[in-house]
């Protein structure tokens, strides 16, 4: 699934548990799973998804230039197709994994991509 994703080195137990120290923010067992598998990177999920993810260092300060607390309220950006659309955990919704667009960010625009990371990735594989 994922041969075509240019994958970083994985993400140390000790810089999640800061992250989370730091940031205040939880995010879903499996995305820290995935964080040890690789801190990160882009490329295609399957044969049509194209995705971005981005590094623990960078999630924070990512979410605060797009100001998705002020937009798009609950949602937690951590990547995004390269284009258009965001990939972002939709607290609100138990963590359930959305889309949404930079441009015009707003709750209403929301659409539901699936209920776990390890379900986005699969989604994005079969897209």
């Amino acid at each position: 699934m994922l041969a075509e994703f240019e994958k970083r080195a994985g993400v140390s137990k000790e810089e999640l548990n800061c992250f989370v120290e730091k940031s205040g923010i939880g995010l879903p067992q499996d995305y820290f799973e995935f964080m040890d598998y690789s801190n990160g990177g882009k490329g295609f999920i399957g044969e049509n998804s194209f995705v971005i993810l981005w590094s623990i260092g960078d999630l924070v300060k990512y979410n605060d230039a797009y100001e998705v607390n002020i937009y798009a309220p609950n949602l937690f950006i951590f990547g995004s197709n390269g284009g258009g659309e965001a990939f972002a955990f939709d607290f609100s919704a138990n963590s359930q994994v959305v889309s949404v667009p930079f441009v015009g960010m707003d709750r209403s625009l929301i659409e539901s991509v699936a209920s776990t990371f390890e379900g986005f990735l699969f989604a994005m594989r079969n897209a």
